[in-house]
């Protein structure tokens, strides 16, 4: 393989790495007003592809995407007033009720459905510590303590499934699934408060003009060398 074209493959590499970049900041970007959003982080690597021995046409160095990690550092509380508005102060998730399973996030916007069930916004029924859904008549005052004991005036409905997670994986719309064995969590719960997300606006607009300008050079560098590679080329016919 000619190492010019060795170096439009490396080049290459890193401009999809740039545009998995931007994917990712600009994801994040989206969801500054997300309640309970966790910043995705990606963290990429060098591979070696075979090893260096000093030969000038086997110098194949890419950058690789390693893995994505998700941020879970707490977000600032901000008070609704809304007694269906849970926030954690603290590690840990609620666990929802996916369409292929059980689910987590942070996002405390709840709601009873039409038919009595507590809900996220997306229509997730939110489970008990049994793994049962929750229902509310909204016919007496709602409370639900810091521990996450649900009562309806003075009759107590549940107990909210808080679980932790050392590492979770992004699923989309603040869900996201657990990875490894589910562990207790001493969080405790605000009635009244969302939790917002723990993106940085502007340290994301920052990171998402260097996506930008990485995609950018890698373009710039694959014409200058493509232009190169011709003129090469065609001093060779003279």
């Amino acid at each position: 393989m000619a190492l010019t074209v060795q170096s439009l493959y490396i080049l290459a590499s890193g401009a999809e790495r740039a545009k998995e970049q931007l994917d990712i900041v600009s994801n994040n970007v989206a969801n500054v007003d997300t309640p309970g959003f966790k910043k995705i982080l990606m963290e990429e690597f060098s591979q070696h592809i075979p090893k260096n021995r000093g030969d000038a046409y086997n110098l194949m160095v890419f950058p690789r995407f390693k893995r994505t990690d998700v941020i879970l550092s707490q977000g600032a509380l901000r008070k609704t007033g809304n007694p269906l508005d849970l926030a954690l102060k603290g590690s840990g998730f609620f666990a929802v009720k996916g369409k292929s399973g059980e689910i987590y996030t942070r996002n405390g916007h709840f709601f009873v459905d039409s038919d009595g069930k507590l809900v996220d916004q997306n229509g997730n029924p939110v489970l008990d510590i049994s793994g049962k859904e929750i229902f509310l008549t909204e016919s007496e005052k709602i409370t639900v303590t810091s521990d996450g004991e649900v009562y309806e005036g003075n009759r107590k409905v549940g107990i909210l499934k808080i679980v932790d997670f050392q590492k979770v994986k992004p699923l989309g719309d603040s869900y996201y699934q657990g990875i490894g064995t589910p562990m207790a969590t001493d969080a405790k719960i605000l009635q009244g408060f969302l939790e917002n997300s723990n993106v940085s606006p502007i340290k994301e607009m920052v990171e998402l003009i260097e996506a930008q300008r990485r995609f950018e050079i890698y373009g710039n560098l694959m014409r200058a060398l493509d232009y190169v590679n011709v003129k090469s080329t065609e001093i060779g016919k003279l």
